[in-house]
């Protein structure tokens, strides 16, 4: 019997015109550009327009992947959206995709694992693919934190923002390309690190509720950054230890960037050179589960990936939950 093996076929990305600079949150927050970019490297993120949802963008992301992979939405077996920011509670993101393309063959779902939601979805087309239940999958990362962000804590509104990265995954018979494997951990007793508290069943949507911003993101930066610098680097070890390789093997690493001093700090104790490592957090911000496609999509786009490149890839989102996996281009 021939294996199967999934591989990208396409990648796209969107994010909306409006630029916020740290010199404009200078004007909303006790706060300055030059502490914003030492912390954290970025230095400006996009904001969605007041009439964009969430399936809006990941639509216009989706179009671009679709359009690189030549594949007709009609032909989609399976659209997976990983978000934290839907359209609404109910029903998912994801059907209201399926529906504004006319994927009308493919089953859809919404992902929640934060951060880590585009490299949990990439995992699930991946066995999708394998064991032949699909054959063209659609994984769209897509996100209006701005929307989630309680504007006056200056620890937090100035690290978020808008956009949205797609791929489209399809199969392969050729073992020396596409998706090697995939690693995912989770730690729910983290769970309070980084969270919106409100809204839900455990605190269901009241005045109460909105006036304690509970509806908002609540984290503890120091508590994330400590707990991403031990469990990434073990992740990646991970990965390359279950296929006999090394760091030196990576030709790209494509992250999840919630901060550049992590992704930094992860391949420098790996010795991975910096190089190496497709960083734009500095023109987006942390836009959560659309991070790793659109980094994927620059990359791509800007020519940087070759035919038989060994791509890592790792995120790290609340739940705690995080990952990592190879990819041969």
């Amino acid at each position: 019997m021939t294996l199967t093996y999934s591989h990208v076929l396409g990648t796209g990305a969107y994010a909306p015109s409006r630029i916020l600079t740290n010199q404009e949150l200078e004007k909303l927050v006790d706060t300055s550009s030059a502490w914003i970019t030492e912390r954290t490297g970025i230095k400006e993120r996009r904001i969605a327009a007041d009439e964009e949802a969430t399936s809006d963008m990941a639509v216009e992301a989706a179009r671009q992947a679709l359009a690189m992979a030549g594949t007709d939405p009609a032909a989609l077996d399976m659209i997976i959206v990983g978000t934290i920011s839907p359209d609404m509670p109910m029903p998912s993101s994801a059907v209201l995709v399926q529906a504004k393309l006319g994927a009308t063959r493919a089953f859809a779902f919404d992902l929640s694992a934060a951060c880590a939601g585009s490299l949990y979805a990439i995992s699930i087309a991946d066995q999708f693919i394998r064991s032949g239940k699909a054959k063209r999958v659609l994984v769209v990362g897509a996100e209006i934190l701005s929307r989630l962000v309680d504007w006056s804590d200056r620890g937090s509104c100035v690290l978020f923002g808008d956009a949205a990265g797609a791929l489209v995954m399809g199969p392969t018979p050729d073992p020396a390309r596409g998706f090697i494997s995939a690693h995912l951990h989770s730690d729910g007793s983290t769970a309070s690190m980084l969270q919106i508290p409100g809204g839900g069943s455990r605190y269901p949507q009241s005045k109460d509720v909105l006036a304690k911003n509970m509806h908002k993101i609540a984290m503890n930066g120091r508590e994330i950054y400590k707990f991403a610098l031990r469990v990434l680097p073990e992740a990646m070890l991970e990965a390359l230890a279950a296929n006999g390789l090394k760091p030196g093997a990576i030709d790209h690493v494509i992250s999840h960037q919630a901060n550049a001093r992590i992704v930094e700090s992860v391949v420098d104790r790996l010795r991975i050179p910096r190089e190496k490592c497709w960083l734009n957090i500095d023109r987006y911000g942390n836009t959560s589960s659309a991070s790793l496609p659109i980094s994927l999509d620059e990359a791509n786009r800007a020519g940087k990936l070759k035919e038989g490149d060994l791509i890592a890839m790792m995120a790290i989102g609340a739940g705690m939950a995080w990952g990592s996996a190879l990819l041969r281009w």
